[in-house]
Protein backbone atom coordinates (compact mmCIF):
# COMPACT_ATOMS: atom_id res chain seq x y z
CA UNK A 1 0.00 0.00 0.00
CA UNK A 2 2.85 2.66 0.39
CA UNK A 3 4.73 1.95 -2.51
CA UNK A 4 1.04 2.75 -3.85
CA UNK A 5 0.91 6.06 -1.99
CA UNK A 6 4.82 7.00 -3.25
CA UNK A 7 3.96 6.08 -6.86
CA UNK A 8 0.79 8.15 -6.97
CA UNK A 9 3.01 10.53 -5.21
CA UNK A 10 5.93 10.35 -7.86
CA UNK A 11 3.20 10.51 -10.53
CA UNK A 12 1.77 14.41 -9.16
CA UNK A 13 4.97 14.95 -8.35
CA UNK A 14 6.24 15.11 -12.16
CA UNK A 15 3.42 17.19 -13.42
CA UNK A 16 3.96 19.91 -10.70
CA UNK A 17 7.28 19.68 -11.61
CA UNK A 18 6.73 20.57 -15.21
CA UNK A 19 5.15 23.80 -14.75
CA UNK A 20 7.83 26.62 -14.41
CA UNK A 21 6.04 28.41 -11.45
CA UNK A 22 6.51 25.66 -9.03
CA UNK A 23 9.03 26.37 -6.82
CA UNK A 24 8.79 23.09 -4.48
CA UNK A 25 6.42 20.30 -3.52
CA UNK A 26 6.18 18.74 0.40
CA UNK A 27 4.15 16.02 0.94
CA UNK A 28 2.36 16.39 4.88
CA UNK A 29 1.77 14.77 7.60
CA UNK A 30 -2.03 13.21 6.57
CA UNK A 31 -0.01 11.25 3.63
CA UNK A 32 2.18 9.33 6.05
CA UNK A 33 -0.97 7.21 7.70
CA UNK A 34 -1.79 3.79 6.57
CA UNK A 35 -4.11 3.79 3.48
CA UNK A 36 -6.86 2.08 5.35
CA UNK A 37 -6.66 4.89 8.21
CA UNK A 38 -9.66 7.09 8.32
CA UNK A 39 -7.40 10.94 8.04
CA UNK A 40 -5.60 9.11 4.90
CA UNK A 41 -5.22 11.41 2.09
CA UNK A 42 -2.37 12.17 -0.08
CA UNK A 43 -2.01 15.87 0.59
CA UNK A 44 0.70 17.92 -1.08
CA UNK A 45 1.91 21.33 -0.73
CA UNK A 46 3.02 23.00 -3.80
CA UNK A 47 4.85 26.41 -3.59
CA UNK A 48 4.36 28.65 -6.64
CA UNK A 49 5.98 31.88 -7.73
CA UNK A 50 3.23 33.04 -10.14
CA UNK A 51 -0.30 32.31 -11.08
CA UNK A 52 -0.82 28.39 -11.67
CA UNK A 53 -2.17 26.92 -14.56
CA UNK A 54 -6.40 27.15 -15.49
CA UNK A 55 -8.98 24.23 -13.49
CA UNK A 56 -9.33 22.85 -16.84
CA UNK A 57 -5.76 22.63 -17.78
CA UNK A 58 -4.67 21.40 -13.88
CA UNK A 59 -7.56 18.30 -14.35
CA UNK A 60 -6.28 17.23 -17.94
CA UNK A 61 -2.35 17.06 -16.12
CA UNK A 62 -3.90 15.05 -13.57
CA UNK A 63 -5.31 13.30 -16.14
CA UNK A 64 -8.99 13.74 -15.44
CA UNK A 65 -9.44 12.14 -12.28
CA UNK A 66 -12.51 11.51 -10.52
CA UNK A 67 -14.68 13.96 -8.92
CA UNK A 68 -12.29 16.71 -9.55
CA UNK A 69 -13.10 20.11 -7.42
CA UNK A 70 -10.86 22.97 -6.92
CA UNK A 71 -11.06 26.19 -4.66
CA UNK A 72 -12.98 29.11 -6.37
CA UNK A 73 -9.49 31.07 -5.58
CA UNK A 74 -7.33 27.77 -7.33
CA UNK A 75 -5.85 27.36 -3.67
CA UNK A 76 -6.74 23.90 -3.40
CA UNK A 77 -7.34 20.63 -5.43
CA UNK A 78 -9.57 17.82 -4.39
CA UNK A 79 -9.68 14.49 -6.05
CA UNK A 80 -9.46 10.45 -6.43
CA UNK A 81 -6.80 8.36 -7.90
CA UNK A 82 -6.79 4.92 -7.82
CA UNK A 83 -9.34 4.94 -4.91
CA UNK A 84 -7.84 7.33 -3.16
CA UNK A 85 -8.46 10.45 -1.72
CA UNK A 86 -5.58 13.22 -2.97
CA UNK A 87 -5.39 17.06 -1.83
CA UNK A 88 -3.45 19.39 -3.47
CA UNK A 89 -2.91 22.86 -1.90
CA UNK A 90 -1.16 25.63 -3.81
CA UNK A 91 0.74 28.55 -2.02
CA UNK A 92 2.55 31.37 -2.98
CA UNK A 93 6.11 31.68 -2.05
CA UNK A 94 5.89 35.73 -1.66
CA UNK A 95 3.07 35.08 0.78
CA UNK A 96 5.30 32.64 2.74
CA UNK A 97 8.01 35.10 2.62
CA UNK A 98 5.80 37.91 3.79
CA UNK A 99 4.43 36.13 6.48
CA UNK A 100 8.11 34.62 7.94
CA UNK A 101 9.36 38.45 7.96
CA UNK A 102 6.37 40.28 9.23
CA UNK A 103 6.50 36.85 12.29
CA UNK A 104 6.22 39.71 15.16
CA UNK A 105 4.10 41.95 14.03
CA UNK A 106 0.76 39.58 13.07
CA UNK A 107 0.31 37.87 16.12
CA UNK A 108 -3.33 38.39 16.06
CA UNK A 109 -3.14 35.47 13.13
CA UNK A 110 -2.12 32.98 15.32
CA UNK A 111 -4.77 33.30 17.39
CA UNK A 112 -7.19 31.10 14.82
CA UNK A 113 -4.37 29.76 12.86
CA UNK A 114 -1.94 28.50 15.07
CA UNK A 115 1.50 27.94 13.93
CA UNK A 116 0.39 25.00 11.16
CA UNK A 117 2.10 26.64 8.16
CA UNK A 118 4.89 26.67 9.75
CA UNK A 119 4.68 23.27 10.25
CA UNK A 120 3.86 22.29 7.36
CA UNK A 121 6.90 23.70 5.88
CA UNK A 122 9.14 22.17 8.34
CA UNK A 123 7.94 18.75 8.71
CA UNK A 124 6.88 18.41 5.24
CA UNK A 125 8.20 15.83 2.79
CA UNK A 126 10.30 17.68 0.01
CA UNK A 127 9.07 15.73 -3.01
CA UNK A 128 10.93 18.89 -5.25
CA UNK A 129 12.77 21.87 -5.03
CA UNK A 130 13.53 24.06 -7.86
CA UNK A 131 16.31 25.95 -5.94
CA UNK A 132 16.79 26.34 -2.58
CA UNK A 133 14.12 28.18 -1.71
CA UNK A 134 12.72 25.72 1.01
CA UNK A 135 16.12 24.91 2.81
CA UNK A 136 16.73 28.96 3.50
CA UNK A 137 12.94 28.43 5.15
CA UNK A 138 13.97 25.67 7.17
CA UNK A 139 17.04 27.60 8.28
CA UNK A 140 15.11 30.38 8.95
CA UNK A 141 12.54 28.99 11.14
CA UNK A 142 15.19 26.82 13.26
CA UNK A 143 16.50 29.74 14.29
CA UNK A 144 13.48 31.26 15.46
CA UNK A 145 14.31 33.72 18.58
CA UNK A 146 12.90 33.10 22.19
CA UNK A 147 11.28 36.60 21.73
CA UNK A 148 9.13 35.23 19.00
CA UNK A 149 8.33 31.90 21.19
CA UNK A 150 7.67 34.86 24.74
CA UNK A 151 4.86 36.93 22.32
CA UNK A 152 3.46 33.87 20.98
CA UNK A 153 2.79 32.58 24.79
CA UNK A 154 0.93 36.04 25.53
CA UNK A 155 -1.05 35.91 22.55
CA UNK A 156 -2.83 32.77 23.11
CA UNK A 157 -2.38 33.48 27.01
CA UNK A 158 -4.81 36.39 26.11
CA UNK A 159 -7.15 34.20 24.51
CA UNK A 160 -7.10 31.70 27.05
CA UNK A 161 -8.05 34.06 29.57
CA UNK A 162 -10.70 35.52 27.54
CA UNK A 163 -12.33 32.35 26.82
CA UNK A 164 -12.35 30.99 30.38
CA UNK A 165 -14.62 33.67 31.07
CA UNK A 166 -17.39 33.18 28.54
CA UNK A 167 -16.68 29.30 29.29
CA UNK A 168 -17.75 29.89 33.15
CA UNK A 169 -20.50 32.56 32.00
CA UNK A 170 -22.40 29.77 29.66
CA UNK A 171 -21.98 27.31 32.09
CA UNK A 172 -23.77 29.70 35.11
CA UNK A 173 -26.47 30.52 32.14
CA UNK A 174 -26.86 26.62 31.00
CA UNK A 175 -26.06 27.92 27.87
CA UNK A 176 -25.06 25.02 25.42
CA UNK A 177 -24.22 26.35 22.48
CA UNK A 178 -22.03 29.19 23.88
CA UNK A 179 -20.18 26.70 26.45
CA UNK A 180 -19.34 24.08 23.61
CA UNK A 181 -17.79 26.84 21.90
CA UNK A 182 -16.09 28.31 24.34
CA UNK A 183 -14.74 25.04 25.68
CA UNK A 184 -13.14 24.87 22.32
CA UNK A 185 -11.58 28.29 22.41
CA UNK A 186 -10.41 27.65 25.98
CA UNK A 187 -8.86 24.36 25.00
CA UNK A 188 -7.10 25.52 21.61
CA UNK A 189 -6.13 28.49 23.56
CA UNK A 190 -4.31 26.05 25.89
CA UNK A 191 -2.70 23.60 23.28
CA UNK A 192 -1.17 26.72 21.46
CA UNK A 193 0.42 28.40 24.77
CA UNK A 194 1.76 24.75 25.47
CA UNK A 195 3.48 24.59 22.26
CA UNK A 196 5.16 28.09 22.60
CA UNK A 197 5.99 26.99 25.79
CA UNK A 198 8.02 24.03 24.22
CA UNK A 199 9.26 25.90 21.18
CA UNK A 200 7.50 23.64 18.78
CA UNK A 201 5.09 24.15 16.01
CA UNK A 202 1.47 22.81 16.30
CA UNK A 203 0.35 19.96 14.26
CA UNK A 204 -3.14 19.36 12.48
CA UNK A 205 -5.63 18.72 14.60
CA UNK A 206 -6.07 15.17 13.54
CA UNK A 207 -2.64 14.46 15.34
CA UNK A 208 -3.08 17.03 18.11
CA UNK A 209 -3.41 14.52 20.83
CA UNK A 210 -0.69 12.31 20.54
CA UNK A 211 1.77 15.35 19.87
CA UNK A 212 0.53 17.58 22.66
CA UNK A 213 0.64 14.22 25.17
CA UNK A 214 4.69 14.14 23.65
CA UNK A 215 5.49 17.41 24.90
CA UNK A 216 8.71 17.49 27.04
CA UNK A 217 7.00 20.28 29.50
CA UNK A 218 3.36 20.03 30.35
CA UNK A 219 1.43 21.08 33.76
CA UNK A 220 1.09 19.30 36.73
CA UNK A 221 -1.82 17.13 36.24
CA UNK A 222 -2.27 17.99 33.16
CA UNK A 223 -3.28 14.44 31.48
CA UNK A 224 -6.31 13.88 33.84
CA UNK A 225 -7.61 17.36 33.41
CA UNK A 226 -7.64 17.54 29.88
CA UNK A 227 -9.36 13.84 29.80
CA UNK A 228 -12.18 15.34 31.80
CA UNK A 229 -12.55 18.72 29.67
CA UNK A 230 -13.22 15.97 26.37
CA UNK A 231 -15.41 14.19 27.94
CA UNK A 232 -18.73 14.06 26.18
CA UNK A 233 -20.94 11.42 27.88
CA UNK A 234 -22.56 13.33 30.31
CA UNK A 235 -20.06 12.41 33.72
CA UNK A 236 -18.65 15.49 33.73
CA UNK A 237 -21.45 18.68 33.94
CA UNK A 238 -20.68 22.02 32.90
CA UNK A 239 -19.75 23.50 35.86
CA UNK A 240 -17.50 20.66 36.68
CA UNK A 241 -15.73 21.40 33.72
CA UNK A 242 -15.52 24.96 34.53
CA UNK A 243 -13.44 24.18 37.57
CA UNK A 244 -11.52 22.23 35.56
CA UNK A 245 -10.78 24.48 33.11
CA UNK A 246 -10.28 27.21 35.66
CA UNK A 247 -7.66 24.18 37.08
CA UNK A 248 -5.61 24.00 33.99
CA UNK A 249 -5.43 27.71 33.03
CA UNK A 250 -3.99 28.27 36.59
CA UNK A 251 -1.17 25.50 35.95
CA UNK A 252 -0.41 27.00 32.65
CA UNK A 253 -0.01 30.40 33.62
CA UNK A 254 2.18 29.22 36.71
CA UNK A 255 4.51 28.12 33.67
Amino acid sequence: MKHRVERLAERLTSVLASWPMVECVLSCEASETDVLDPYFALVLDVFCSGDIPDDQVRQEAFENPGAFESSRAKEKDRFFLEGLPIRIEYKQVGSVDEILEKRFNIMWVYRNSGTYLFYRLVDGKVLYKRSEWIDRVREGLSRTPPEFWERLKETHLFSMEHSLSDLGGAALKDDWYFFMTSLVGFMRACISTLFAINQAWEPSDRHMTEALNALAVLPEDFQGRWATLLRVDGSATPERKYQVAQLVAKSIFSM
